[in-house]
């Protein structure tokens, strides 16, 4: 049987980020398509202090892997955020998602109670028991920069709607 925390978040974050990486397809295709520079996409916000897209890309997958790693009890992957295309992006959301492949539901089981503290030893150290972390936290999390990548195509005319967001 799977563990519910598994079942509560890898196939979530697979889900997603394989229909991100659509979207960003979408996006890479418009741009081609309509002779924009790429980085108009990559670099585009939805409100002057918000991250770019390619922050919000980048948030999202490390939300993923990072939850994946904590609940799991295996330490999480380092990806340095050298990105500057859309074919960096493909490979970073691919990396994630061959990451998370190598989990296995047993390595969740027990996690509901798991002990996960964030940025320990600092000022900004938060405390969490798993499944609050999981689902009030780091999903939430997870979603709001998906949903922000999604934005910022959308505003800036991608032609993408809810069965690219959901994939």
């Amino acid at each position: 049987m799977n563990s519910f925390m598994y079942t509560a978040s890898i196939p979530v974050f697979k889900q997603m980020l394989a229909s991100s990486k659509a979207i960003l397809m979408k996006a890479e295709a418009h741009a081609a398509a309509k002779n924009i520079d790429a980085q108009v996409f990559l670099q585009g916000r939805l409100a002057p202090d918000m991250f770019s897209l390619m922050r919000q890309v980048q948030v999202a997958g490390d939300f993923a892997k990072g939850t994946a790693a904590r609940l799991a009890g295996v330490a999480i992957p380092e990806y340095q955020d050298t990105e500057v295309s859309f074919a960096d992006l493909y490979a970073r959301i691919d990396k994630t998602v061959a990451f998370m492949d190598s989990l296995t539901p047993a390595q969740f089981d027990g996690s509901e109670t798991r002990d996960i503290v964030l940025r320990p030893g600092t000022p900004k150290e938060m405390k969490f028991v798993g499944q609050p972390y999981l689902l009030h936290y780091a999903i939430p999390q997870f979603f709001f920069h998906i949903t922000s990548a999604y934005g910022i195509l959308r505003h800036l005319g991608v032609e993408i709607g809810k069965k690219d967001y959901m994939g």
